[in-house]
């Protein structure tokens, strides 16, 4: 289970540590939302600033929690591997001189 968190209301005088609860969220601007997962920390964050967002229950995983996104480590592009290789090789030739 997830949690949608919407900003509704404008940081504009509200205290420090509440606009610092609302970066934690991934918040910023009225209207931008993220999805976190339902867990203690976030349900408190919440309860910090419940005049600040809205607050909906989602079915999604969020996608930092996606195991699809991650790559193994051997599967670098090709573009990274050919760095990798250039950046050895010009260490070997360092070596040489």
């Amino acid at each position: 289970m997830a949690l949608r968190i919407t900003q509704i209301r404008s940081t504009i005088g509200t205290k420090p540590k509440q606009r610092g609860t609302l970066r934690a969220l991934g918040l910023g601007r009225i209207g931008r939302s993220n999805t976190l997962p339902d867990r203690a920390e976030i349900r408190g964050m919440i309860q910090r600033v419940p005049h600040l967002v809205s607050v909906e229950e989602h079915s999604a995983v969020p996608a930092d929690e996606k195991d699809s996104r991650k790559r193994p480590a051997d599967e670098q592009p090709a573009n990274e591997q050919l760095a990798d290789e250039q950046l050895a090789g010009e260490s070997a030739e360092d070596k040489d001189q």
